[in-house]
């Protein structure tokens, strides 16, 4: 029978069944046939919404959505551009610093490529780099910045980390410095390969002006101190981080419809619900698969998880290397929500017991999520990117392997090197 129903809960995944009624589906399955109330998954589900910290989920996602509807991304590439225009390879590293920027503020949902590939695409193309480097660019770029604070991909890990950390201290503001340099390290590794690849075709550099980057500064006068906000509101010990993120919040209301008059009122109803609607389905995800994952560590599954990884990794460097194939080909079947609450209860204890430093695990999971993303032959981004710009499937694939390859370097010098993300926390 308990087969049966497994094979039902299969086929239902298989025909698109919603991922929360699978997940509490399985849990009720589990819980009952062990003969344990399923009270347990209502308990779990209060215990969810009484956690402080998620109060910063749906505000970081408004403010996400204020910005991908203003025009902050004309705005950011203008500012960028007046002030490292002037660099050999300019336009390629502004591409890849605003792209960071914004997917920090949106989430890795597409809106980078959308919303910026209408600006950088024409640029690029304009400023005389080849169409199959900018196509690249701009489509690997969509993900780039999961890493930087306010991520809500890092929250969300450290939420669910929290509740499997046993007893150790994974606060979302440790994730949050964490990132950093392994972000800055990415970025850099894709500017100095543009700049490499690019050198046989010189690209006409932009004199910088005192002039323009004076008035790209007053034109974004308001939104540049959005960072100040969670950098240094959080690493002061001023703000929590929800604190943090209900004043950027506010902030971003204030100056985009108010100030800047970008979105008029009458709209703002409409982000409101695509915001919520957004957040309400990770936190349903969330609770029934926490629920889940209870029962799980019930029956030991993470024990014997481990124990079967013991009988043929006996290291924890192949373990990292075998932990990386399986997030990359993870990120191309999964969007980056499910992943994280499906998967790290599975992970995160058994990385323990090989030695991994949970806040390291974060980063490396979303370092390869985040490449995953545009990994051939599903990752979600190929396909935003092919229906962006009108452009077949295939040609996408070969724009974005080189690209993929310098960060798929990235990702093994942040896999086996912890200092990078653990310097400033340890």
């Amino acid at each position: 029978m308990i087969y049966l129903l497994i094979a039902i809960l299969i086929i239902l995944a298989f025909l698109g069944a919603p991922l929360f009624t699978i997940i509490i589906c399985a849990a009720m399955m589990g819980f009952y046939t062990s003969e344990i109330d399923l009270s347990v998954l209502t308990i779990e589900l209060y215990r969810i919404a009484d956690t402080p910290i998620l109060l910063a989920l749906p505000l970081f996602t408004f403010a996400g959505y204020i910005l991908g509807e203003s025009n902050t991304s004309s705005r950011l590439v203008r500012l960028t551009q007046a002030f490292f225009g002037w660099m050999p390879g300019g336009l390629a590293i502004v591409a890849f610093i605003v792209c960071a920027l914004f997917t920090a503020f949106t989430g890795a949902s597409g809106v980078t490529i959308v919303a910026m590939g209408a600006l950088l695409y024409p640029a690029l193309k304009q400023a005389g780099y080849k169409k199959k480097f900018s196509l690249g660019l701009v489509t690997t770029s969509g993900s780039l910045g999961l890493l930087l604070p306010p991520s809500l991909p890092l929250i969300l890990y450290g939420v669910i980390a929290q509740q499997m950390s046993r007893g150790l201290d994974i606060s979302i503001e440790k994730l949050f410095i964490a990132g950093i340099l392994p972000a800055i390290l990415m970025i850099v590794m894709l500017s100095v390969w543009s700049i490499w690849t690019n050198r046989k075709h010189p690209i006409p550099l932009i004199a910088f002006s005192f002039q323009k980057a004076l008035s790209a500064v007053r034109e974004s006068i308001w939104e540049i101190p959005l960072p100040i906000f969670v950098f240094a509101g959080i690493y002061s010990g001023y703000f929590a981080v929800s604190e943090a993120a209900a004043v950027t919040a506010l902030y971003v209301l204030i100056v985009e419809v108010f100030i800047y008059k970008d979105i008029k009122f009458s709209k703002l109803t409409a982000i409101i619900k695509e915001s919520m609607i957004m957040v309400g389905g990770i936190l349903m995800i969330l609770g029934v698969s926490l629920g889940f994952t209870n029962y799980l560590i019930d029956v030991e599954v993470p024990v014997k998880l481990f124990e079967i990884c013991q009988t043929f990794v006996s290291s924890k460097l192949v373990f990292l290397i075998l932990l990386n194939i399986f997030l990359l080909i993870l990120g191309a079947m999964l969007d980056i929500f499910s992943a994280i609450i499906i998967m790290v209860p599975l992970m995160l204890p058994v990385a323990l017991e090989y030695g991994v430093d949970p806040i390291h695990l974060g980063i490396i999971f979303l370092a390869n999520m985040q490449i995953g993303y545009f990994t051939p032959p599903v990752g979600m981004n190929l396909f935003i990117a092919g229906y962006r710009f009108n452009k077949p499937i295939i040609d996408i694939y070969k724009a974005t392997i080189p690209f993929m390859l310098v960060l798929l370097l990235a990702v093994l010098i942040i896999t086996y090197c912890p200092w990078l993300s653990l310097v400033f926390i340890s």
